[in-house]
């Protein structure tokens, strides 16, 4: 046997038997694959490190951006409303509506107002009678208790103040003229007309002129 047909033979011999239908041996593991292996699972554990947190565009390696005031940037627990600390449930379901306004305090009732010119106490004026108001011209009378008249003082004749209340009558001084105390109309005397009627008021015991 030749060397050649020796080695043949021993390598045939010594190694795997030879596959049948031409397949191929599978080819034994090499120290560059076992490394490259190695390096390939380190970076995977690496990157199974590495957090999937979002990080700006613009940030650098450390996830920073550049010119920003990282204590800045609040954290998710320390949120807090813009008036201040987010107020618990409690402390919003213990704040109540306003309270309802008050109601106003009844206005004061005010006397009755006195408008018109006062000629003095309705008191003053006896009943069956009446009183001349010379300053104001004008004479009251009463001819039953509560019932109040008032006439011209001046009288329709030459234009003199009456002087006198009596007998029922209104008298002037000049010419004997008389009138009613009821109605002013002309009872002696040469007036050509009754006094003219005047309006008044009683208001809180006061005879007004209006």
């Amino acid at each position: 046997m030749t060397p050649e047909s020796m080695r043949d033979g021993g390598s045939s011999s010594g190694g795997e038997p030879p596959l049948s239908g031409g397949a191929q041996r599978h080819p034994r593991p090499t120290r560059r694959g076992l490394l490259l292996g190695v390096g390939l699972a380190g970076l995977g554990g690496a990157l199974a490190g590495c957090s999937t947190a979002a990080v700006p565009y613009d940030a650098n390696e450390a996830g920073v951006v550049p010119g920003a005031d990282a204590g800045a940037m609040p954290t998710s627990g320390a949120m807090s409303s813009p008036g201040g600390g987010m107020s618990s449930p409690g402390a919003m379901a213990s704040t109540s509506a306003p309270a309802a306004a008050a109601p106003a305090a009844a206005a004061p009732t005010k006397s009755a107002k006195l408008t018109g010119t006062v000629l003095g106490a309705a008191s003053e004026i006896p009943v069956g009678g009446g009183k001349i108001y010379t300053a104001a011209k004008v004479v009251v009378t009463q001819p039953s208790r509560g019932q109040y008249r008032a006439f011209s003082a001046v009288c329709t004749h030459v234009g003199c103040i009456m002087s006198e209340v009596a007998n029922g009558t209104i008298d002037c001084p000049c010419h004997g003229g008389q009138f009613k105390i009821t109605t002013g109309a002309v009872v002696a005397g040469p007036p050509p007309s009754p006094l003219p009627k005047k309006q008044i008021k009683v208001v809180n015991g006061m005879v007004v002129l209006l």
